[in-house]
């Protein structure tokens, strides 16, 4: 088939493109195992068929459809900055650049909220809304370089995700073109039925998001800065625990590890022996190491050298231990007015003084702020020194935390240097992300190195408890291992694909197994008596306990589910009650950075066992909690949930004037009763 006169034909008004240098630049996402592969100088490989920009929804249902009917694979497109393998086409594919979608439709100032189409560009959105008066408050590091549907469809968190939450927070509706052309707005239900959830974080193997109307806020009128040092790294995460069940909500909260906090240093030392604006302060990463290293001279032949022997690394860091690199840095930035502001930064120095941290003051803080989106741009020096580096983040509940961080430093640490952040904090736990950098004598074995420590990591990372992601993806480079963290709900994602995408021309190959059996670990019974992770403040319960019965337990640790008891009765099962849609629950939209459900199990009505980790947020598909809260049992029943338990201090309220439960239309309830009757049928 000739594809190009194929499309000329039935799309003769789309601009579209088969032009050697687009189809280079369009074969492949910023995945940085596909970097090895180009410093060998192998940039034909992937080559799509064609690219098309259509320049409306109505357009972009029309490029869908003549993919469906044509059997031709289909690549949503924003921008490209991806680094899981999300986009990896064939000649056969259609890649469907989204940017000329970029358009804002509307803003109500009294929601606040605002209509924006998908392809529009991460800072120039910003921007704009700033000019305003206002902020999405969602600033991931890849800003510069990526869109709003990139960030829904890969379910991103910003760096200030500890006050305004993660994308998923943010979203009140979505439009859609889904299954063979089909346009829909699925709407944001606090209670349900909500298909949004699924949508989000599809990762473009279920329909393509064209817009998106996404809650403001008020632009901060105010910050206060403050940065800590902590004698360990433990000692650093237990602090940021407190303050987020304290109830406070910093916009920023980033806890490096010793070693990376001793770089730090070292960059400001010669940044103020050479000039106010080199560097960049505290780096995301390793490739920040190698500025130095942009050839082929000494330095880099030093760094290669350094990097063949990852383990020996890894040991002189642990050894010289955190007191003698000065320990972890906490770095913590608040928003709002002045005056709450500072005193939420006060209560936040107690909390850390207590730990054992000694005060910093403001500048690094500040500093970091000023270079926020530089770890973009440092992977390059690496990759040109002969090298590699990548990053992996992962997640889990603060009971489960240390363990994760060391089964996963030590998996890596046997095939690269590694070292490791906090960025992203809740109530219930917390990610980690790691750097790691690495070398080897050829791209080859380079290649099968990179291989090895990613399937180390990740094996190490759901043994540990762990999620696979928080918030880039899953990809190409994790979706062999999707399986492994959602068992049985891989299988229903691919059931999911069959309602939204009949055709199969979604993105084929990316987030999901290519063998949709995936293996399964044993679902763990429900726990006979409600049982309190008080680390993490979750509560497991069995579907079958009552609310009140979740109460009396939490009670004598001057705990509460924080229902509100005239829309929840006592007597309520917690099955019944999510069911209903969790009423009396608290409003997601006042605190964004918490949530209802970490993880739960579920027995379809088909008779299989589902089974969802407890996790603080994941970035690893669909959020499959959308099949069960307020579907009044339709999909199947909770067997035991983890739930949120909430003290005494309760945070300030973001307040929000958004529809919390918008009506069913028609086009919604039939997407919803094809849901229904594919994730019924699972087995």
């Amino acid at each position: 088939m000739n594809i190009e006169a194929a499309i000329t034909r039935a799309l003769p008004g789309i601009p579209r493109s088969t032009s050697p240098v687009d189809q280079i630049a369009y074969a492949r996402d910023l995945w940085p195992r596909h970097h090895l592969a180009v410093t060998e100088g192998r940039i034909a490989e992937h080559r799509p068929g064609m690219i098309v920009w259509p320049g409306s929804t109505e357009e972009v249902a029309q490029v869908v459809r003549f993919c469906a009917d044509e059997g031709l694979p289909l690549v949503p497109y924003g921008a490209g900055s991806g680094v899981c393998g999300g986009v990896l086409p064939d000649d056969r594919t259609v890649v469907l650049d989204l940017k000329r979608l970029s358009r804002r439709r509307s803003i109500d100032r009294q929601a606040p909220s605002v209509d924006i189409e998908a392809g529009a560009l991460g800072i120039r959105f910003e921007e704009e809304l700033n000019a305003e008066g206002f902020t999405l408050g969602h600033f991931p590091s890849s800003i510069l370089c990526s869109t709003v549907g990139g960030w829904v469809a890969a379910r991103s968190a910003g760096q200030c995700s500890g006050l305004y939450g993660k994308i998923e927070d943010m979203v009140a509706s979505l439009e859609c073109v889904v299954g063979r052309g089909e346009i829909v707005r699925f709407e944001r239900r606090v209670r349900g039925p909500d298909l949004t959830p699924l949508l989000i974080g599809s990762e473009g193997v279920l329909g393509v998001v064209t817009a998106a109307t996404l809650r403001l806020h008020p632009a901060p009128p105010a910050r206060a800065f403050g940065a800590f040092s902590f004698p360990t790294l433990e000692a650093g995460w237990n602090a940021m625990r407190e303050m987020f069940q304290a109830g406070l909500r910093p916009a920023v909260s980033r806890l490096y590890d010793p070693f990376d906090s001793f770089m730090a240093r070292l960059g400001a030392v010669r940044r103020h022996r050479a000039r106010p604006d080199a560097g960049a302060g505290a780096s995301d990463g390793a490739a920040g190491r190698a500025r130095g290293a942009r050839g082929p001279g000494a330095g880099a032949a030093v760094l290669r050298g350094l990097l063949r022997a990852p383990g020996l690394l890894n040991d002189l860091v642990d050894a010289v231990g955190a007191r003698v690199l000065r320990g972890a840095t906490l770095i913590l930035i608040f928003e709002g007015t002045a005056r709450a502001s500072a005193d939420d930064l006060a209560r936040a120095a107690a909390i850390a003084e207590r730990g054992g941290a000694r005060p910093l003051g403001e500048e690094p803080a500040r500093h970091w702020l000023a270079h926020r989106y530089s770890v973009s741009y440092r992977q390059a020096p690496v990759f040109m020194a002969g090298a590699f580096s990548d990053t992996m983040e992962v997640a889990a509940p603060w009971s489960r935390l240390d363990a994760l961080y060391r089964a996963v430093r030590g998996a890596l640490g046997r095939h690269v240097f590694v070292m490791a952040h906090l960025s992203h904090a809740y109530p219930d736990g917390c990610s980690i992300y790691f750097t790691f950098a690495g070398s080897a004598p050829s791209v080859a074995e380079a290649e099968a190195k990179y291989d090895a420590a990613w399937r180390a990591a990740l094996d190490a990372a759901i043994d540990a408890g762990g999620t696979l992601s928080h918030h880039h993806g899953v990809g190409r480079s994790k979706a062999p291992r999707l399986g492994a963290e959602l068992g049985l709900g891989a299988d229903v994602v691919h059931a999911l694909r069959g309602v939204f995408d009949p055709a199969g021309i979604m993105n084929p190959g990316n987030l999901l197994p290519r063998d949709a059996a995936a293996p399964r670990r044993p679902v763990p019974p429900p726990p006979a008596a409600p049982a309190l992770d008080a680390a993490s403040l979750l509560v497991h319960a069995a579907g079958s306990a009552r609310l009140g019965d979740v109460e009396r337990a939490l009670e004598p640790r001057g705990l509460t589910l924080g229902l509100d008891p005239g829309a929840a009765p006592r007597e309520m099962t917690l099955d019944a009650w999510i069911a209903a849609g969790a009423p009396g629950a608290p409003d997601p939209w006042s605190d964004p950075v918490d949530h209802l459900v970490a993880g739960f199990t579920a027995r379809l009505a088909s008779g299989a066992d589902l089974a969802v980790r407890p996790a603080p947020r994941r970035a690893v598909g669909p959020d499959l909690l959308a099949l069960f809260l307020g579907m009044q049992g339709r999909v199947g029943a909770i067997t035991s949930v983890h739930l949120r338990a909430h003290g005494a201090s309760r945070p300030r309220a973001l307040p929000a004037s958004l529809p919390r439960q918008p009506p069913l239309g028609d086009a919604e309830a039939a997407w919803l009763d094809a849901v229904v009757s594919a994730a019924r049928g699972v087995r």
